[in-house]
Formats: C-alpha cells, structure tokens, sequence
C-alpha cells in the first residue's frame, strides 16, 4: 500500500530529521534516515564517501538504502536532499507517500549555521547559501513531484507534523498505527469508512466468518451497511444485538453473546465486528478475548466517545454492580475503523458527552491540540471534525503504544476518571453519561491540581470554560460526597490503599500523585457534592 511509508523531500535544513521523528510518533510508526543509516551500515561519514568514492557511490548506496525502505510497512523516512535526483531514487520514494518540506535558501542556510556537523555535508562547503539556491533550483523539478507540497519556512514543527497527517488521514483514512509487545494495528478515520470495513479486514489478514455484535439503537442505523460491507469482501455475516446502554454491560450480558456464538459454532479463526460505542466495544471485545481463550476482532466505534478512547488500547471489560470495569482483560484489535460520518446521527448529548474525553487528551498531553479545540468548542459542526478526531486518536494511540497495560503513561489518560468513575456507579450507571461523569471529575481533579500548588487558578478557570462551553456539567450537587469518597477506592489505581490521582502540571502536562491526604481531596471536591 502506498501510503504505509512517508518519504520526507527538501534540501538540507528544510527540517526533515526534525519533522520525521515527530510524525513518526505521532502515526506509532518507525523512522528511518537515510544518511544515518549508509553511515552506520559503511562505518564512514558521508562526507568521507563522497571525498573516498565519488557523488556516484554514495548515489548508489542511497538507492539501495531506499529501495530497502520502501518496501518496509509503516515507516517515515527522512531521506537526502538529492534522493529525488536519481531515477532509483524517485522509483524508491514512488512507493510512498512524498512530502515536500519546501523551504526558502536563505532560512534553510540561517538553520544550518545554528547546526553542528555541517562539515559532513559535503555539498554545502563553502557560501551555504549560494550552494542551497543552487541546488534548490536544480531539484525543485524533482521535488515537485511529491504528493503534498508544504512551504515550511516559519511554521512550527508541530504544525507540519498536522497537516501531514492530516493530508495522509484524507488520502487513505489512517490517523495512526498503535504498536504494543501484543500487537500492530490501524486506526482509521474517515467519512465513509463503514463502507471500506470488509477491504480493511482482508489488508489486517482476517479470515473465515464475520460475528456482528451491535445494540439496539446502533444495530437498525448501521447493521445491514455492515453486512454489506464485510460480503463485498466475501465474508459470510451473523449479527447479534444486545439491548442498548451502560447497564447492559455486565456478565450476564456477555454470557448471553458466549451463548450466540457457540450456537452459532464461531471457531478461532473467525472474527467478531463490535459496532457500537464505548458499552459494545468493551463488551464485544471482552468477549473476543475470553471466547475460545481469544479471537480476533475489529472495532467499530458508532460514538465519539468510542471512536477516541474506548475503541483503542485495547482495553476491554464489563461493570459490576459497585464498580465501573472491573471485570475485564487486555486484548489489542486487528484494526478500528472510524466513520465521524455517523455522528450526525448522534444525540447531542451523547456527541457532547464524547468531547469530554477529546478535551481531556489536550488537557493532559497536548497545549496545541487543546488551544485549537477552545477555538471551536461548542460548535456541534466541529464536533464531529475528521481532523480533530484523528488528532485525539493519534495521542491516544502513542500513549498506548508507549504503555499497553498501564503500568505508567497511560495512567495520565484516567484524569477526572476516579471520581467520573465513582460518580457513575453511585448513580448506577443511568444519572450520567460518561463524558459527563469525567467532565465533573476533571473538575475535582482540576480543583486538586490547584490546591496541590501544581495547576494555577486562571489555567483551571480555562479548563472549566472550555467544558462548560461543550455543555459539560461541572457539578454533581445531590449526590453524596462521601458515597464517592468510598466508590474511589475501588478505583483500579488504588495501591496499597491509596489513589495514585492523575493531576494537571500545568496545562497539557499530567502528572500522577500517590500521597495526596483524603483532607485534600474532601476539600477540593466538597463544592461539587452534596
């Protein structure tokens, strides 16, 4: 597939080995330079090559370094400034998706000369700048060629980073690649993409029979799109529906699924579609994992809750009665497919409710993604924007990728979780949707970030317009306090005996706390409870 690698072009200092590592993080794929990898596989600088062998050699090693990385899946390449200029070179890069970092002489000059290391560029020696005209103007016809043409002389890092992968999102539907010790697979985000599920289970390398299992409110609108989708693919297609909501999640609902599929005589090579949101997604794939000791699985999330948190990380489970998700079990999909399509459809409050868990991603990770949702915050239009959606995704996905089973980073994705988690199962899981549960427990938490000295008073009170703005609840006033304070420690953080709270360092910058006194928490969360 073409797009499964990324060839960065432009002349030196146009940002390529600095956008490149970037990118790649940002989609969970690997990087790759080109000059660093000839250097390490010859044990010689570039410079040496070309002042020992000739311009022609090092041409020669650079293409067979390409060719290499061009039949690689899920790579970003920073490849040299003349990689364009030869036809091996261009066959290579012809195999991916090519980025033009277009940069004018004189600012790429004006960062080399801030750069170490340039005597080993050897076609810079000299009036860098004179030479960087000159080879621009010769290369800008090969340049030229690359699928997106960016002019990046003042734009930050993060911002080509963004609309790299956005054009990327747009031509092919991927928003990111989640990488575990268990697991590698795609998230894509596009609209329409319901309707390319069966091609998308064919490229991941499922087999055998399709297993649809769906609610009552998703399983009418979507269902039989579904089916069609996985029999254009020639996948025989039986859909199970279970009743629709939170307090269907539970054992007994599973059991009912486990029933179905032996009916059905669903073997291990089959696959089960969960097409839902957060509710058919965590159930749905807790009974992919535990069915036949596991089977694979494709997620399909119908929610914007589900499309940016539940569906990815692999993170499945059931309710009990007094605790939310504590039955469950780790088990990664072979891919999740996001239509923001179907969001027209939503309720608002449950479109509402999902923008939660988006904010929350640019309040602990990301200031930049975070000041871009403020801009639009509220809009029900940008709600349901592919590009926000695939923004959230991706940070979800590298902290995912950085930490499957939550023993550290992915911790930082349970902010305003505690007490959103409590407060769901003192009300019994019916009071409040669960973006709204974690937007009053953003809140508490919020306020205990203050408290702590760690977030200041007008950086919570951005936080809070922002939420309110959404249409978010900042305030459960009816409901005990003390219920709550008890309903905390069934969180899965407690060790010990005590939380490990996910706090606010500021904004875009989450931290973990495992000494904060109950005293602390009862005061911060006291003006929100009863």
């Amino acid at each position: 597939m073409k797009t499964d690698r990324i060839f960065l072009v432009g002349i030196s200092g146009s940002g390529k080995s600095t956008v490149g590592p970037r990118l790649a993080e940002r989609l969970g794929w690997d990087f790759a330079d080109t000059d660093r990898l000839i250097e390490a596989r010859t044990g010689r600088s570039v410079a040496a090559i070309f002042a020992d062998d000739g311009e022609q050699a090092f041409r020669t090693l650079e293409i067979e370094t390409l060719d290499e990385l061009s039949r690689r899946d899920r790579v970003v390449v920073a490849t040299g400034g003349g990689a364009p200029t030869t036809q091996g070179g261009r066959d290579a890069i012809n195999r991916g998706f090519s980025v033009w970092l277009d940069i004018a002489p004189p600012v790429a000059a004006g960062r080399l000369s801030q750069q170490t290391g340039n005597e080993d560029r050897p076609l810079l020696q000299g009036n860098a700048e004179a030479r960087l005209a000159g080879l621009h103007a010769a290369r800008a016809q090969y340049y030229r060629r690359a699928d997106l043409h960016l002019d990046d002389d003042d734009a930050p890092v993060d911002t080509l980073v963004d609309r790299i992968a956005a054009a990327l999102r747009e031509s092919t539907g991927l928003a990111a690649t989640v990488t575990t010790p268990s697991a590698r697979y795609p998230i894509f985000v596009r609209d329409g993409a319901l309707a390319e599920l069966g091609a998308v289970a064919r490229n991941v390398g499922l087999h055998g029979r399709a297993f649809v299992i769906t609610d009552s409110n998703v399983g009418p609108r979507y269902g039989r799109a579904i089916e069609q989708a996985l029999g254009r693919a020639d996948y025989p297609v039986q859909t199970f529906t279970i009743r629709a909501g939170e307090t269907e999640k539970n054992l007994a609902a599973v059991e009912k699924v486990y029933d179905w599929l032996i009916d059905c005589r669903a073997e291990r090579q089959d696959f089960i579609v969960c097409l839902g949101g957060g509710v058919v997604t965590d159930l749905a794939g807790f009974a992919a994992a535990t069915y036949l000791r596991g089977v694979s699985f494709i997620d399909v999330p119908t929610s914007l809750l589900g499309m940016v948190d539940a569906a990815i990380g692999g993170k499945t489970g059931v309710d009990l009665p007094g605790a939310k998700n504590m039955v469950g079990a780790f088990a990664q999909p072979s891919a999740v497919v996001c239509d923001p399509g179907v969001l027209a459809q939503l309720p608002e409050r449950e479109l509402r409710s999902g923008w939660a868990e988006v904010v929350k991603h640019g309040l602990i990770l990301d200031r930049h993604l975070l000041a871009d949702l403020e801009a639009v915050a509220g809009d029900p239009h940008a709600m349901q924007d592919g590009d926000l959606i695939g923004r959230s995704v991706a940070i979800k996905a590298s902290v995912v990728s950085d930490d499957e089973r939550e023993a550290n980073r992915r911790t930082l994705l349970n902010y305003g979780h505690t007490i959103g988690h409590a407060l769901e199962a003192v009300t019994g899981y019916e009071r409040y949707l669960h973006g709204e549960a974690v937007a009053i427990g953003m809140h508490a938490a919020g306020r205990l970030s203050t408290a702590l000295g760690l977030l200041t008073g007008p950086d919570l009170a951005r936080q809070q317009e922002i939420l309110t703005r959404c249409g978010l609840p900042d305030s459960a006033s009816d409901v005990d306090l003390d219920r709550i304070l008890t309903a905390t420690l069934h969180d899965k953080k407690v060790a010990s005996g005590k939380i490990r709270w996910v706090l606010l360092n500021g904004l875009g910058n989450a931290c973990t706390r495992n000494d904060v006194s109950e005293e602390a928490v009862r005061a911060a969360a006291r003006p929100l409870f009863a």
